[in-house]
């Protein structure tokens, strides 16, 4: 089985999760978002599957609310 994974800059991160730079960091630092990965020295990305796993949690826990 071949899993695609890509991997998103932060713009691209934004766009799909509606957030704003700081908020997303400061997500990251209460463990409320998944940490972006190293994929250069001075260079992070997130991969497309932490993001969808976060997008559904968030779908799940306001069918919860």
């Amino acid at each position: 089985m071949t899993t695609n994974i890509e991997f998103l800059k932060l713009a691209v991160v934004m766009g799909k999760t509606g957030k704003s730079r700081s908020s997303i960091y400061q997500a990251i630092k209460d463990g409320e978002f998944p940490a972006p990965v190293r994929i250069g020295p001075r260079a992070v990305a997130w991969t497309s599957t932490s993001i969808a796993e976060w997008q559904q949690s968030r779908i799940q826990a306001s069918k919860a609310a």
